[in-house]
């Protein structure tokens, strides 16, 4: 059988080839990036709950209805939170100023702030070692960045680990491997039945030099002053794209990225490039008058950054045609030199996708990994559909990622072609086969 797949497969060579050649050298060349730098210099960054976010979300359905697709909102409700003024100086040993970023969720200070002396610990080992040190202390996370993966369990811990300790705030190491005086913000995760202190990122320089004047026995004083809140639940959409099959309209390919961001930077990397490839392939798709078997439908992912929010409720909704979906793809790791597809499935479907890549010859990506991954595709794969995810020359993603350094600047018009090429190329032929992808 796996044969008659290869051969099946590979009868797609001339229009993988055609829709390389538009996406890398044709007409499309660097369109994805165009319209991602039109995007994001219009609109910015776009948090949850935000006036930019709803901004955002009618800009890329002009923007996609103007392409000819057909294009609707799905109403969905999000998180609103707010930063507010945010400042921290260290007043002793000596006075500095500290740049930070709140992060999502947190409470705020009190108005006048919180003055406290500093415990410095790099790890909640020691933290729990050194319980007794940390009530009435402002505690700072000065752990050492291992993998993103690893390491993000502080920023997402951090702050109900040492309020069970009875420390007044904490400031976590921001989750990078580099740093130029840059914080990250990201979303971070309150316990249950935990006191809620107010909590935010650090540069990676500023915990170092604490943990040093620490290491030296100095006492350290910081005062933090941060004006956050949460207000009540946004109204928002997951914005629907679509080209329907011609033989079988209710089964469905989905590719996705999420159109939502942190409040700081452009979120060009995270995700204004996945999100612009989903769209990306669709267009490339309908320049060349193709239409396929199966729905072709792109989801541009509302509030993802607060774990996923929207694509849960799309979830929720859609679940009951689970069976339809063939495969759903997410690009959430930047868009930069494709080297592979990431995929979860069924050996079978392995197989598949394995015939599949080797389409992608002419971009050299002919790579199939284990784990499709994807904070917004995650329920479906967890529910047994087949899930694919972009896997790019990534070594840089997090230098950038939630920061102020996340701009056009990182991006690469030649990358994206690549990836709107391999994404499309992907899509495209899976909706095609004859079969859906087997469980």
């Amino acid at each position: 059988h796996i044969s008659d797949i290869a051969t099946e497969v590979a009868g797609y060579a001339d229009v993988a080839k055609q829709i390389i050649d538009l996406a890398v050298f044709g007409a499309a060349q660097n369109r994805s990036y165009r319209r991602l730098a039109d995007f994001t210099d219009a609109i910015g960054n776009r948090v949850s709950g935000s006036h930019n976010l709803e901004m955002a979300i009618k800009y890329m359905y002009n923007a996609m209805t103007q392409d000819g697709l057909d294009v609707h909102l799905e109403p969905v409700k999000i998180p609103h939170w707010v930063r507010g003024k945010e400042s921290a100086e260290m007043i002793a040993p000596r006075a500095k100023s500290l740049a930070i970023l709140g992060l999502g969720s947190s409470v705020g200070t009190p108005p006048e702030g919180i003055e406290a002396e500093v415990l410095v610990v790099q790890s909640f080992e020691e933290l729990k070692r050194r319980a007794s040190e940390a009530m009435g202390r402002i505690v700072v996370f000065n752990q050492p960045f291992v993998s993103y993966g690893e390491t993000v369990a502080y920023r997402a811990y951090g702050a109900s680990e040492a309020a069970k300790e009875g420390a007044l705030a904490t400031l976590i190491r921001s989750i990078t491997p580099f740093s130029i005086n840059s914080p990250h913000t990201g979303w971070q995760d309150y316990q249950a039945g935990v006191k809620r202190i107010p909590s935010a990122c650090i540069t990676v320089e500023d915990a170092e030099l604490m943990w040093r004047m620490a290491q030296r026995g100095q006492k350290i004083v910081v005062r933090l002053t941060m004006g956050a809140k949460t207000l009540p639940d946004a109204d928002s959409f997951n914005t629907v794209v679509e080209i329907t099959g011609w033989q079988h309209p209710e089964q469905v390919v989905l590719l996705s990225g999420h159109l939502d961001s942190w409040d700081v930077g452009q979120g060009a990397m995270d995700d204004g490039g996945g999100a612009m490839i989903s769209w990306e392939a669709l267009s490339l798709i309908k320049d060349l008058g193709l239409r396929p078997r199966r729905t072709l439908r792109t989801v541009l992912w509302t509030a993802e950054e607060q774990g996923g929010v929207g694509a849960q409720q799309y979830y929720n909704l859609h679940k009951v045609n689970m069976s339809n979906f063939d495969l759903v793809m997410e690009s959430d790791l930047g868009t930069f030199t494709p080297v592979a597809l990431q995929f979860t499935g069924s050996d079978a479907a392995r197989k598949v996708m394995a015939e599949v890549v080797k389409l992608l010859f002419p971009i050299n990506t002919t790579k199939l990994e284990a784990h499709g991954e994807g904070t917004d595709i995650s329920p479906w794969m967890q529910a047994g559909v087949p899930g694919a995810s972009l896997h790019v020359a990534d070594n840089r993603y997090f230098w950038f990622h939630h920061s102020e350094g996340d701009t056009m600047t990182v991006q690469d018009p030649q990358a994206m072609n690549l990836c709107s090429a391999l994404w499309a190329v992907v899509a495209y032929v899976v909706a095609d086969l004859q079969d859906m992808l087997p469980r």
